[in-house]
């Protein structure tokens, strides 16, 4: 049996650290934009499921006039901890569906930066994060909120869409949960 060599073992390893990265870089796919007609065809189904389910959930959703592939409406009836939850649907360039769900109390979204204990707001996030239907976050300016995102890989999906939308009122309960580290 032939040893190798520590230099010729170096040499290799080497060789294994450039060249892995390389293989990997040419075997990923890059990804794709949705081509326009196909983005503007989802935009237009998603239309439909929203003015369809909207009135049922009592949320009138609106086209928005800056990003023509957003829609937004406001859910404030049957709410007893948040004011309202402001629903922001969009159709991405990337094939999926995202929403982002703004919660307001006392008139203002809920901010990581104006929360009375915000380390502790965060820690209830990442705790929704993992027990709750819908995932947590916060946006670039910190005001948290509930989201959801499709693919669009296996087609449309109208009724997991219709499913999100009635789900939404039940995230009440959770902004009734952070009061205690919000106010």
């Amino acid at each position: 049996m032939k040893r190798i060599t520590g230099s010729a073992a170096a040499l290799f390893l080497l060789s294994m650290t450039v060249a892995a990265p390389q293989a990997q870089a040419q075997s990923t796919p890059k990804p794709t934009a949705q081509p326009q007609s196909s983005r503007d065809a989802t935009r237009e189904q998603l239309r439909a499921v929203l003015d369809a389910t909207g009135p049922g959930i009592n949320v009138a959703f609106r086209q928005s006039v800056k990003q023509p592939y957003n829609f937004s409406g406001v859910l404030s009836q049957g709410l007893s901890n948040a004011d309202n939850f402001e629903i922001v649907v969009g159709v991405t360039m990337d094939e999926t569906i995202s929403f982002r769900i703004f919660p307001q109390y006392k008139g203002r979204y809920i901010n990581l930066d104006k929360a009375a204990n915000g380390p502790a707001l965060m820690r209830e996030l990442l705790r929704y994060s993992d027990k709750n239907f819908l995932f947590w976050g916060a946006d670039q300016s910190f005001d948290i909120f509930a989201g959801y995102n499709f693919t669009l890989e296996s087609g449309f999906p109208e009724a997991a869409i219709r499913i999100v939308l009635r789900s939404i009122a039940n995230l009440d309960k959770y902004v009734g949960e952070m009061k205690p580290v919000i106010q």
